[in-house]
């Protein structure tokens, strides 16, 4: 019995001499529309589909293929000889290899088609024969992608193309249509992520938290190992939306690894929030906490002042500006071992600094894209949550007899931003809006606060702290105020709220509640 290849691809690179390449070792060619007509011109024999049918193609082309001369022709179970039998009563010809590839939705999507445009690149019957091939893998071969042309011809020259690379082929085809699927799911959600935005409060019940979420992952990144280095690790990013490394350009250095882009992700949302004023700001990451953070009127003095609150840890650290760096202060950043150093832009003259430290990392990046959602994963899931924000301070309220000064103020909001970012439990202290002592990840808020404190040491005095969840007694209060802190900022709620407020006013230090927590886990 002759062998039969049904080929019908949107993308037609390379199908020509596939094709051709196929008719020389005698399959005959099926095709649909224009793929028949690329085909024939290329001067490959080709038999139309609705010559295989008996019926034309109807509906502007919507149903060609959607018929059982076909789809019995792939899905016979050739080693069933009852199936064998019932094709050959019913006239049906096997098909042998299926080479389908799917109309362009998520281009026509991504290029902002109209919902029109979009409804009709929806492929209904490439998914269908890619799955069923994909099934039937055991008698047919399906072709899901041009990168397989080649591997699937060396295959067929030896005779025949091998069990094992049939079913690895029909797995990447039920990948490609569940990716295919899944890219229109998203599609016809459309507006969950604008009205998350809206509705931040939201339960869900509008759909933000589907009760099937559907995402597709593809790899971007090799990365240079895990958390250590007996792991191996990758990095992947969700089909079509922008992620971390969006427009990030690596100028240098050597490749990313996974500690990297952990820290590189904390380092970029700490300096989006810090540099929503409008004024340069530095922070400085180490094990995904910041150990220093500052904003300033230039960008060296943000720099420098990030450094200064812990020059230790901020060894072997993650540096992420909001300006472009010039020479000088590539030469400054330089004097410290600084693992990765994020920037908007660098100076032809800060390059040439850097290209003397050919480890060092540069990263050309600009604003962070910012998701309405974000997800951590844990063993065999994921947790989904909106994406914590700094919320405005006009309910912010002062619950003790003294009132910050304005200076203070401007600091307690300064540490407020940065607790959001430090992982629980949290005390940040801070000074002409820069940290000089950070607690960070504590299981207890007393040693976070003795944490910070020590880390400040002389320089706690006169200081303004942020608490990223209340106190839940007097006693981290009284550690700060014992070091000299005179304002704080904290969420309140606890039930010793009272006995909070009192200690502070005993100690003469101005308390400021802001309703709402940022735990960070």
């Amino acid at each position: 019995m002759k062998r039969r290849a049904l080929v019908s691809v949107s993308n037609k690179e390379g199908v020509a001499g596939f094709a051709k390449k196929l008719s020389g070792m005698g399959f005959e060619i099926v095709s649909t529309g224009g793929t028949a007509r690329a085909l024939a011109e290329a001067g490959v024999p080709v038999v139309g589909v609705s010559e295989v049918t008996g019926a034309p193609e109807i509906l502007k082309g919507r149903v060609k293929t959607l018929h059982p001369r076909i789809h019995g022709g792939i899905l016979a179970d050739l080693e069933d000889p009852d199936q064998v039998v019932e094709l050959v009563e019913a006239d049906i010809g096997p098909i042998d290899l299926v080479c389908v590839n799917l109309y362009p939705f998520e281009e026509t999507i991504a290029g902002g088609g109209a919902e029109k445009d979009a409804i009709e690149q929806i492929d209904v019957g490439g998914p269908a024969m890619l799955r069923a091939a994909a099934k039937n893998f055991r008698s047919v071969t399906v072709v899901p992608d041009p990168s397989f042309y080649d591997e699937v011809l060396a295959e067929l020259e030896g005779g025949e193309v091998s069990l094992e690379t049939r079913r690895r082929l029909a797995l990447e085809a039920f990948r490609k249509t569940a990716a295919y699927d899944g890219a229109i799911a998203r599609w016809l959600a459309g507006g969950a992520a604008d009205r998350a935005e809206a509705k931040l409060a939201d339960d869900g019940a509008d759909g933000l938290f589907p009760v099937v979420l559907t995402k597709r992952y593809g790899k971007r990144l090799s990365l240079r190992y895990g958390e250590n280095p007996h792991q191996g690790a990758a990095y992947y990013v969700e089909g079509g939306a922008e992620h971390l490394l969006s427009g990030v350009e690596r100028l240098q250095g050597r490749d990313l690894s996974f500690n990297n882009l952990g820290d590189v992700d904390a380092a970029r949302v700490l300096l989006a929030d810090l540099a929503e004023g409008g004024r340069p700001a530095a922070a400085i990451i180490k094990h995904a906490n910041p150990c220093g953070a500052a904003v300033a009127d230039d960008l060296a003095a943000a720099y420098r002042k990030a450094l200064a609150s812990d020059p230790v840890s901020a060894f072997g650290g993650i540096v992420a500006l909001s300006e472009p760096v010039d020479g000088e202060l590539a030469r400054e950043v330089s004097q410290v071992f600084t693992e990765v150093l994020i920037a908007p832009g660098f100076s032809e003259e800060a390059r040439e600094v850097f290209a003397e430290k050919p480890n060092a990392i540069l990263l050309e990046a600009g604003p962070l894209p910012r998701p309405p959602l974000s997800a951590k994963h844990v063993t065999g899931g994921m947790l989904l949550q909106h994406t914590d924000r700094v919320e405005s301070d006009s309910e912010y309220e002062t619950v003790t007899v003294k009132h910050p000064s304005s200076d203070e103020l401007g600091d307690l909001l300064f540490a407020w931003k940065v607790a959001k970012s430090v992982k629980s439990n949290a005390i940040v202290l801070a000074r002409d809006e820069a940290t000089v002592g950070i607690g960070a990840g504590q299981t207890s808020r007393v040693e976070a606060a003795e944490i910070a404190v020590k880390k400040a040491g002389e320089r706690a005095r006169g200081t303004s702290a942020a608490s990223d969840a209340f106190f839940p007694f007097p006693d981290g209060l009284e550690i700060l105020a014992e070091a000299g802190v005179r304002a704080v900022i904290q969420p309140g709620g606890s039930k010793r709220d009272g006995e909070v407020i009192e200690a502070a006013d005993r100690r003469g230090v101005s308390m400021v509640v802001t309703k709402r927590r940022h735990f960070l886990h």
